[in-house]
């Protein structure tokens, strides 16, 4: 009793930190006038008059950040100064400005968090200049949907983050596994985790993951339970699926694995800033992994969608979302780089040419994912991914000690102690605060 208590004591607490820094910043919104020029006014394209912006991004997209200010300053009148803050102190650095008025001209946020902003009006709206794109149809419909209130959007895309399957094709082959064919089941993938396993190479494990992360575990998980039909949420947000059949059998084969110890032993306790660092450094088999990682990754590596229990495929298309802050007085300007970076220019020869997902589904088959039959794969299964929307997701998935990682962890970790069912409701209980 007294840990349920205290779980639900720190969630309250942090949901009410957030409510109330969240709330000064509406306060500080004003009327109209203090949101500076209006983006709208100055047509498709916005204005590009050697304007100094300034853009916030968090640390896990700054590669990708970097890249598209560098190419906007150097061939724009405008100039970007870009500010990386580490993603544990993003949030409260985000809430801390804006109660104070201090917003970037331009700031990105994690798309599970966009709904919350967008509703606390943190976000300027950008409906007048989204809607009149040629190509709006285009754009992922996650993150435009996930920025969207009453009909009217306030945020791009800025990079899309898909999680896909990785493996190591070196490690495959060793343990006499087809490195040109990816598990077609999450059971097959429970196999091919056990025989590399099984090779006993030193340091070198099945798979790996991030038990104490939930973040992670939302990113990776949720799509097994979507490739074969399941749901993890009402439409609305407002109730946990995570205790039906199809999530079960995921819970049950990662607790198979990790009783088989072919999970890497240090994902007990990883909480997200190293949870991908042992595949990239070879010592894993196959893992489910971010694709914006596929650039940097220093081994051959297959790509697919990932799997579900009975198969199919599908992808958590995460990433940030991006747009103009309450307190800019440049919209007109912030526009500018915004309308820049959805174009052919940012999209395909800044992002595709890194090998990363493109945002628009008429960029998906450009010359450089061509050269790549990965990158195919990977923008071909993010037509079958989803984006989750829900006001309180941070509170009820993302943050330390959410009931969404105390249900994995007593399922995978504890031998299903704990109460699923109840485990689950606490889940809703917290999206219906």
């Amino acid at each position: 009793m007294s840990r349920t208590l205290g779980r639900r004591t720190a969630l309250r607490s942090l949901a009410g930190v957030l409510v109330a820094t969240l709330t000064l910043a509406v306060a500080a919104c004003g009327d109209d006038d203090a949101t500076g020029t209006d983006a709208a006014a100055a047509g498709p394209n916005g204005t590009d008059d050697g304007s100094q912006l300034t853009l916030w991004t968090r640390a896990p997209l700054e590669k990708q950040a970097k890249l598209l200010v560098d190419a906007y300053n150097a061939s724009h009148k405008n100039q970007v100064s870009l500010t990386v803050v580490p993603n544990d102190d993003y949030v409260a650095k985000v809430g801390a400005a804006a109660g104070s008025g201090g917003l970037p001209d331009l700031f990105a946020a994690d798309i599970v968090y966009v709904p919350n902003w967008v509703s606390q009006g943190l976000f300027q709206d950008l409906s007048s200049n989204i809607n009149g794109l040629s190509f709006k149809d285009q754009i992922n419909k996650g993150h435009l949907s996930a920025g969207t209130l009453d009909g009217k959007p306030h945020v791009l895309p800025f990079v899309l983050d898909l999680s896909m399957l990785f493996w190591n094709k070196q490690l495959f082959k060793d343990a006499g596994l087809d490195p040109e064919k990816a598990p077609a089941t999450l059971d097959e993938y429970a196999a091919a985790a056990k025989k590399i396993q099984g090779l006993k190479k030193p340091g070198v494990y099945g798979t790996a993951t991030g038990l104490n992360c939930g973040g992670c575990l939302v990113f990776t998980w949720f799509p097994s339970i979507w490739a074969s039909g399941g749901e993890v949420m009402s439409a609305d947000g407002k109730q946990s699926e995570l205790a039906g059949d199809t999530a079960q059998k995921v819970y049950n084969t990662w607790n198979d694995m990790w009783k088989s110890g072919a999970v890497l032993p240090s994902s007990k306790t990883e909480a997200g800033p190293t949870w991908t660092a042992a595949f990239t450094e070879g010592k894993v088999g196959l893992m489910f992994y971010p694709a914006t990682l596929l650039s940097s990754t220093p081994f051959e590596a297959g790509v697919a969608g990932i799997p579900g229990p009975s198969g199919g495929a599908s992808t958590f298309v995460g990433g940030d979302g991006i747009g103009v802050s309450k307190d800019s007085k440049k919209a007109a300007q912030a526009w500018n780089f915004l309308s820049w970076m959805m174009s052919e220019e940012a999209q395909v020869e800044v992002l595709a040419k890194n090998k990363d997902v493109v945002s628009r589904a008429d960029f998906a088959n450009n010359k450089y994912a061509a050269a790549d039959p990965r990158l195919v794969t990977i923008n071909e299964v993010a037509g079958k991914g989803d984006t989750p929307v829900a006001l309180n997701f941070q509170q009820a998935f993302n943050a330390p000690n959410s009931p969404w990682l105390t249900l994995v962890r007593n399922q995978v970790l504890e031998g299903k102690s704990g109460d699923l069912q109840k485990d689950n409701e606490e889940i809703t209980a917290v999206l219906k605060q």
